[in-house]
């Protein structure tokens, strides 16, 4: 064992949290736009924005505001009151997407759970159906409490949690020809996100997501839209599924709503309104009128200077540079995602890269274990763009000459 990782062992055995998270050696403390700041003083550009949360970069001034104005009134009274936030923030979203009601909670694993007991109580009580299976797709990823995590389509998050609910089977994505064998007489409903983030940025195909409509609609199904990391603005559109030119029934929403405050949401069509009737779901934080200020102000400051273009327009740019920055680098299968959700899908496994990036003071993530993903946010300047490409390229180009020179010897 090296004296680092020894070092780090008796750090965690020493802590008094739980070891739950394999946490990069970096300590940050300030974060203004693009930039953060470690505890030693040294600057990064963040391209990861908190794996998609603050999209419209650190500290946005116009968010600070309002949160502070709302700190200065009221902080929480339980969904037992009217909040007028929360009235505020759902016209606003649903007056910006299909749907017509929304349900507040405080996370995206939370707005996934509110969306598949809406679907199970929808084919319940107002179908009058059986019904309460949930096809979702092999590489997915929708949360962590044990009905999202068995929802997921990665078998390392299932590890050690079984038995495991009922009620959900994973189908291959993208495959036309093999979803309609998936359907039976149980299924409810079919949940999946437009571009799969933690699965390693990998974009639905059109004929796929027509596919996915087409059984939705012969056989009575809900489509349920996880946009969990798609959503606001990430992909180009404000919601992903408008790329498609599809409406789901019902949408999941987290991460960038809040500029960083916690908070998610469910969105649903009218029909769905007296599946949550009163006393049918609940929580006892979600949409408070601290979160509903955070997600006015960012959703507000969104729509009014359009930064879902400005997200299309610098993943465009961004994807050109490092197409022409990474051409022929062997270690690169391809550059591929949707508006400011990349990802670079490598030949080798890329945790030393991400790693070796940081130290040259770009923050990257990775998705699985061969994709390095970019997430930076939506007022980004092409300088810093650029300078990332330049550290993102001279890192793959080193790993390539090492790699090249110990297969030469």
């Amino acid at each position: 064992m090296s004296e680092q990782t020894q070092s780090q062992g008796q750090a965690e055995n020493t802590s008094a949290l739980f070891p739950t998270y394999a946490r990069f050696p970096i300590t940050m403390v300030r974060g203004e736009g693009s930039k953060l700041w470690d505890d030693q003083g040294k600057e990064y550009i963040d391209f990861a924005s908190g794996i998609a949360v603050t999209n419209l970069g650190h500290t946005p001034k116009r968010v600070r505001d309002r949160l502070v104005e709302q700190l200065d009134q009221l902080w929480h009274v339980s969904n037992l009151f009217h909040i007028p936030n929360q009235e505020a923030l759902a016209g606003l979203l649903t007056a910006n997407s299909f749907a017509d009601a929304v349900f507040f909670c405080n996370s995206g694993a939370e707005a996934n759970e509110a969306a598949i007991k809406i679907a199970r109580r929808y084919n319940a009580k107002i179908l009058g159906t059986n019904r309460y299976e949930v096809i979702t797709f092999n590489s997915s990823f929708h949360g962590r409490t044990l009905a999202t995590l068995t929802a997921t389509g990665q078998d390392k998050v299932k590890e050690g949690f079984h038995p495991l609910p009922q009620g959900f089977v994973q189908a291959p994505y993208n495959d036309v020809e093999a979803l309609q064998s998936y359907v039976n007489e149980n299924t409810c409903a079919i949940m999946l996100e437009f571009v799969q983030g933690e699965g390693g940025v990998i974009p639905a195909s059109p004929e796929f997501i027509q596919e996915v409509v087409r059984l939705c609609e012969e056989h009575n199904l809900l489509l349920i839209a996880d946009e969990i990391q798609t959503g606001m603005g990430r992909t180009g559109k404000l919601f992903a599924y408008e790329h498609y030119n599809v409406e789901p029934d019902i949408m999941t929403l987290a991460k960038g709503l809040g500029s960083g405050f916690p908070i998610g949401a469910m969105l649903g069509k009218a029909k769905l309104r007296e599946a949550f009737s009163a006393g049918s779901h609940g929580t006892t934080f979600g949409g408070t009128p601290i979160a509903t200020a955070a997600g006015m102000a960012t959703l507000e400051m969104m729509l009014e200077d359009k930064l879902a273009d400005r997200a299309a327009e610098m993943g465009t740019y961004i994807q050109a540079k490092l197409n022409e920055k990474l051409g022929g680098n062997p270690l690169v299968r391809s550059v591929r995602g949707l508006g400011l959700l990349i990802g670079i899908d490598c030949t080798v496994p890329v945790a030393g890269l991400v790693s070796k990036m940081h130290e040259q003071g770009l923050i990257v993530i990775s998705a699985g274990p061969n994709v390095i993903r970019l997430l930076p946010n939506f007022l980004v300047q092409v300088e810093e763009a650029d300078q990332a490409v330049a550290i993102i390229g001279s890192v793959l180009a080193e790993h390539a000459a090492v790699a090249e020179g110990s297969v030469s010897k």
